[in-house]
């Protein structure tokens, strides 16, 4: 068995793992495809209509984020999986806490689909997931270096026109 599969191999691990997916499955379906808007393709869970109630949302999709992250760990997924799956939770965290907007791309996002196809890629073709979840992991690395490159400059920028307001 290749160390990098993961200590449960390709299959998708043991008994315990796979049921343990099935259920992640249908917890996922719930949380962020159960409902259709009639005449379009829009899908939407729990989740957003959890995300319209102040802190009930945020404490429903951690509670789902933790259990697949279990999950994953059932499985044997390797770091480099997971830690995509965490990106994938932190990112709608922090959009999730903005009014509005977060309740918006909660009903976009679906951070939990997002995980589950992840797993079941990894179960899939698991060599061909990792890489896939290492260029991921450092395009995200790259993307916030330069979204916080930008806004120092920004700052950097906004001091000087201040200053420079005050001093002529």
């Amino acid at each position: 068995m290749d160390a990098r599969v993961g200590r449960n191999g390709p299959d998708g691990g043991d008994e315990r793992g796979r049921r343990a997916l099935g259920r992640l499955r249908i917890v996922g379906r719930v949380f962020d495809q159960a409902f259709v808007i009639p005449g379009t393709k829009w899908r939407f869970g729990l989740d957003a209509l959890f995300g319209l109630v102040p802190g009930i949302g945020d404490i429903a999709g951690a509670l789902v984020a933790v259990y697949g992250m279990h999950v994953a760990r059932l499985l044997g997924a390797p770091a480099v999986i997971q830690l995509h799956m965490l990106t994938h939770i932190a990112l709608d965290a922090v959009v999730g806490m903005v009014p509005i907007a977060g309740d918006l791309f909660d009903f976009a996002f679906k951070a939990q689909t997002r995980n589950l196809a992840l797993l079941d890629a990894w179960v899939a073709l698991p060599h061909h997931a990792e890489r896939r979840s290492r260029r991921g992991l450092v395009l995200i690395a790259l993307i916030t270096v330069l979204v916080f490159a930008t806004l120092t400059a920004l700052g950097v920028w906004m001091l000087y026109l201040i200053l420079r307001w005050l001093f002529s």
